[in-house]
């Protein structure tokens, strides 16, 4: 038997129906256009502006009226965002604030260049009229904190102390170094990771590590990458082939009188806390105060300071 034919009625509540639903589509396609359109013009536009590298104050009048002449200077870790590095140096100010004011280095987006960091700390410690220097580099931040130390020495610049947070002397002291490997060769060989293809990039990577994180980290993770404030890729890309090339004996002879502290946590995920450990007592036997501070609270983050500021 042939089925019979619609009647006229259903006929026309299907074409209704049909209308209704290619229309919500329509719309919800168009509201998911504006957003992505939206997102990238934002995200293009901070970007953009943040291509010059800067020196973030937090103002502290108490800090400039006890301390006029001494400052911290602040070295984030990967992929920390200008944001993020303010919200270290407040979580960290009562603590930092009893010996200086503090600023923290805003990384170029268009990727790290120590050359032009060492130039920005210069000018600031002119501007200011330093006479007392300190940094604090959080993770990879106290690799890149010594070598901008040694160049000030070269330059007859003293840093008085340099405070390491679970900063790892060398790839060797990064648990997982896969991680890296394909962000430094695409970064080695010339090839950039574009805004548009960030988040995918974060996907991949954290995909990868999943043994690292839950899916909802992962989700949250790629997420926060993706926001117009986060780190651009090429920025990223550079921060990961740095941690990958860098060696601390390179600096050995290179600090005067410079100081060192290095503070860790045994149990942290991502550094090797007892290879960096062993590893900046080798390279600096004369400058390191001390490397027996620890902490026991959950491992850093990428973005996490190791210490609890009042701890410190």
């Amino acid at each position: 038997m042939e089925p019979e034919p619609p009647a006229p009625g259903d006929l026309l509540r299907t074409t209704a129906d049909l209308h209704r639903v290619s229309r919500r589509r329509f719309l919800a396609g168009s509201l998911a256009g504006i957003v992505l359109t939206t997102d990238l013009v934002v995200t293009d536009r901070v970007q953009h502006y943040r291509e010059e590298l800067e020196i973030l104050r937090v103002p502290d009048e108490d800090a400039e009226r006890r301390f006029p002449h001494a400052m911290w200077f602040l070295f984030p870790g990967y992929k920390t965002s200008w944001e993020e590095t303010g919200w270290l140096l407040r979580s960290l100010r009562p603590a930092l604030a009893t010996r200086g004011q503090l600023a923290g280095i805003g990384y170029s987006n268009l990727g790290l260049k120590v050359p032009a960091i060492l130039e920005a700390v210069q000018a600031a410690i002119r501007e200011y009229s330093l006479t007392r220097v300190y940094f604090y580099g959080h993770s990879f931040g106290g690799m890149l904190a010594v070598q901008v130390a040694a160049g000030l020495a070269d330059r007859g610049i003293a840093v008085d102390l340099i405070v390491l947070d679970s900063s790892p002397s060398g790839r060797t002291a990064v648990r997982d170094r896969t991680m890296f490997k394909g962000a430094v060769f695409l970064h080695d060989n010339g090839y950039r990771i574009t805004t548009g293809l960030r988040g995918g990039y974060e996907l991949g990577e954290r995909v990868l590590h999943r043994n690292e994180r839950s899916w909802r980290t992962v989700a949250e993770q790629t997420l926060e990458q993706l926001s117009p404030l986060a780190p651009s890729s090429r920025l990223i890309q550079s921060q990961a082939s740095y941690i990958y090339h860098f060696t601390a004996p390179r600096f050995s002879a290179s600090l005067g009188g410079t100081k060192l502290a290095f503070i860790g946590n045994p149990e942290d995920k991502t550094v090797d806390y007892a290879v960096a450990r062993a590893g900046w007592e080798a390279a600096f036997p004369e400058n390191l105060l001390t490397s027996s501070l620890v902490t026991r609270r959950s491992p850093p983050g990428p973005r996490e300071p190791a210490v609890e500021p009042r701890g410190l």
